[in-house]
């Protein structure tokens, strides 16, 4: 039991997931593209009224795409993993002897985190941790869930909890260890060798806007590191990122998108790795098994979609680790794998990317 765990104390653990339509009709899913919008409505270069009109007219526009794509995969499966994930996380934890109990919240889809955060304040709750689980630190994912807990904790009166929370995970060697197992699987399993001049190891990640990194986050830094590191010990010497981008607002988003990049590569054989996703969404079974998929094989390749390692049973261990070392009394102490996060700076929140100096980003305003 780690210091700050003590008999007497009541710890909640909120994981926080993007959330998705569990069902694919157009109440749920205009809905849901009305809540991201209307969180992202400072990408407009002035926010007023019209603005957060615009938002709305926007998730209107898109829900009948984004409608049919739920159709084709049935619905989306992110929140029924989500909440398992939370489940075994509260048994490892309590396997370990805590007073501990989980709350599985979605930033857009029910139940919230301000539900949730309601929920742990009647329980009593001593300590709550907000645990994100997105293993590469952006602003409208990590931080933007941390900085909803923390507001939704301040409004509760006659209840103050200590609020911690765990920012990026990707850089921790035990979460490196578990992607770099699960591809290998994949790859033997099937009979792929990386070490093929016509085998690519191809990474497709979430993208991001522009924006969000001139204001100072760091996930394209992230992203090229955590690639690096996995393809490291894969022992691969080739591979290709890319990255799935959503231009709603026509504003910059990272580069190169998938769309571009896949054509230009000259392999006749793609592993995809979906690699900032814990949960297979609609960003996997729909944009790569479907539309990317297409696109590879209308050019000749062969497709070959690594799943994500959401039910791996040493995840919930490797949460758990992370939960107990930002509850202990000294984060930074013992193997020095968190330090206070640098995106997400409010209150006591640790990551593993807060104490190294990263390269610069590629994305340089000036060159736009």
């Amino acid at each position: 039991m780690p210091p700050s765990a003590r008999p007497a104390e009541r710890i909640g653990v909120l994981v926080i997931n993007f959330g998705e339509p569990d069902e694919p009709t157009p109440e749920k899913v205009e809905a849901y593209l009305r809540g991201i919008f209307l969180q992202n409505v400072d990408l407009e270069q002035h926010v007023d009224e019209a603005a957060v009109t615009r938002a709305a007219h926007l998730a209107r526009a898109r829900t009948p795409g984004l409608l049919e794509e739920y159709r084709a995969i049935g619905g989306s499966p992110l929140n029924a993993q989500a909440d398992a994930q939370a489940d075994a996380l509260e048994a490892e934890l309590q396997g370990r002897r805590w007073s501990v109990k989980t709350y599985s919240a979605f930033q857009f889809t029910e139940p919230s985190i301000a539900e949730r955060v309601a929920e742990a304040r009647e329980d009593r709750v001593d300590t709550l941790v907000g645990l994100p689980v997105y293993p590469l630190c952006g602003r409208s994912t990590t931080v933007a869930a941390l900085r909803a807990l923390r507001a939704a904790a301040a409004m509760r009166e006659g209840w103050a909890p200590r609020v911690v929370g765990v920012g990026g995970w990707h850089h921790h060697p035990g979460y490196v260890a578990l992607r770099v197992d699960h591809i290998q699987a994949y790859l033997s399993a099937r009979g792929l060798d990386l070490r093929d001049p016509d085998t690519l190891l191809y990474f497709s990640v979430h993208g991001t806007p522009l924006r969000y990194l001139d204001d100072g986050n760091r996930y394209d830094r992230y992203v090229a590191e955590h690639c690096r590191d996995v393809a490291r010990r894969l022992k691969a010497d080739r591979y290709a990122v890319g990255f799935q981008n959503h231009t709603n607002r026509g504003i910059d988003w990272t580069q190169p998108d998938n769309r571009e990049l896949l054509p230009a590569t000259s392999e006749r054989r793609l592993v995809v790795v979906p690699i900032s996703f814990m949960h297979e969404q609609s960003e996997t079974l729909a944009e790569l098994d479907h539309d990317l998929r297409d696109l590879a094989e209308g050019l000749g390749k062969e497709f070959h979609r690594v799943p994500v390692p959401h039910d791996d049973p040493r995840f919930p261990r490797f949460l758990a680790d992370l939960v107990a070392r930002v509850v202990a009394a000294a984060p930074a102490s013992g193997n020095g794998t968190l330090a206070p996060c640098r995106c997400s700076p409010e209150g006591d929140t640790w990551c593993t990317n807060g104490s190294r100096d990263l390269p610069p980003s590629p994305y340089v305003p000036e060159e736009r």
